[in-house]
């Protein structure tokens, strides 16, 4: 049998390595010079006048989000069930009650008909989720957030460089906007992650709070010619920075980002095309003129297919390639299932959607080769 195809791996070439090196052999391992550079570099690419802040997860950067939008104890803030469990932990973590509702059975993001009505006087804010790389209906979200007075938070943990109506998503009018950078993201660096926004004091707070509440940055007090022992400390914050190890991957994969989403596209379309007449839903693409980023390619068994899901998966994993599901709703968890009364009848579409889904392999280091392995392999399952 052919070796093991993972259902992810990084693409690290030797621009990332020598980075890294440089940083080791400079002395300065923490966050300093090159996480600087990573975040004036990923303002400019984003453009639209936001300030970038990193941090060393997209879990890390919603909390601080939320805590610099002023997010509190009794608050609400609604967001899908269709996630991982970081979306709403956040939310836990300002003392406040995520409010769950489901997605678009097509697009797979949230439904913003079922955001409206589930708005009540304690909510505050509404934290979408960019599915698999495709946007969500930001127009409409925008739209009540505007009519109601609620604020904005996007989980784009999938979403480097996609785009909603031709703008990168982080440059949109919400409030502040989340970026991953783990293992298996569009752009990685292992662990880390980015806050956008354009407002001031969101970035301000943001800074702060990122490491312990100090008034004043670190690696500018280690490194003013003058005495710079004497800070203070504002507020109880929280060691949420990223190293400069990390930021030197994070510089020039981001510089590779738009590479990474063309290969990935390719990819997207051949999966499409090569697999059209099976019993399965190929994913939606973009709108024309928008920009998927393809972090994930996920396909849904009908109903009329000759396997079930988990089997699929089992078998893929006995030829030799790995699969994996995105997500396990959260009303199926035991936390949120049990604390917020969930059931899979509240949320038909996210518990259809679970129930059918295979996230086939999609990254830039797989060869066409391997690509046709996997094709292969999914025809024989599936004819």
């Amino acid at each position: 049998m052919p070796n093991f195809l993972p259902f992810a791996l990084p693409d690290i070439g030797e621009a990332e390595i020598a980075e890294v090196v440089d940083s080791l052999r400079s002395g300065w391992i923490t966050t300093g010079p090159k996480t600087k550079r990573f975040e004036q570099d990923f303002a400019v690419f984003l453009g639209g006048g936001v300030e970038a802040i990193a941090v060393n997860s997209a879990t890390a950067g919603l909390h601080l989000a939320l805590d610099a939008i002023g997010i509190a104890p009794g608050d609400e803030v609604i967001t899908t069930t269709h996630t991982f469990t970081a979306t709403a932990e956040v939310i836990r973590y300002m003392g406040a009650d995520p409010v769950f509702v489901d997605i678009d059975p097509w697009t797979m993001c949230i439904d913003p008909g079922l955001v409206e009505r589930a708005i009540t006087p304690r909510t505050k804010a509404i934290l979408p989720v960019h599915y698999a790389g495709l946007a969500c209906d930001m127009s409409s979200l925008a739209d009540i957030a505007h009519r109601h007075g609620l604020r904005i938070v996007e989980d784009a943990a999938h979403a480097l460089p996609t785009t909603h109506h031709g703008k990168l998503i982080g440059t949109l009018d919400s409030d502040a906007t989340v970026f991953s950078f783990y293992a298996t993201k569009t752009l990685a660096t292992g662990e880390g992650g980015m806050l956008v926004t354009r407002d001031a004091d969101i970035a301000r707070r943001a800074r702060v709070m990122r490491l312990h509440g100090i008034d004043r940055d670190a690696f500018n007090r280690y490194v003013s010619k003058k005495p710079a022992w004497n800070y203070e400390v504002i507020a109880p914050g929280f060691k949420y920075n990223l190293t400069d190890i990390a930021a030197s991957l994070g510089i020039h994969q981001l510089a590779k980002v738009r590479g990474f989403q063309q290969r990935r596209s390719e990819m997207a379309a051949r999966y499409r095309e090569e697999l059209e007449g099976l019993p399965l839903l190929a994913p939606p693409d973009a709108p024309s003129g928008d920009t998927h980023a393809w972090h994930l390619y996920v396909i849904r068994l009908s109903d009329g297919a000759p396997i079930s899901r988990d089997d699929f998966i089992e078998r893929m994993a006995e030829l030799g390639i790995g699969c994996s599901v995105h997500f396990i709703p959260l009303h199926l968890q035991p936390y949120w299932r049990d604390a917020y009364r969930l059931s899979p009848a509240q949320f038909p579409h996210s518990q259809r959607a679970f129930e059918a889904s295979v996230s086939l392999p999609l990254y830039t280091r797989m060869t066409d080769d391997d690509q046709t392995r996997v094709i292969e392999a999914v025809r024989t399952l599936l004819k």
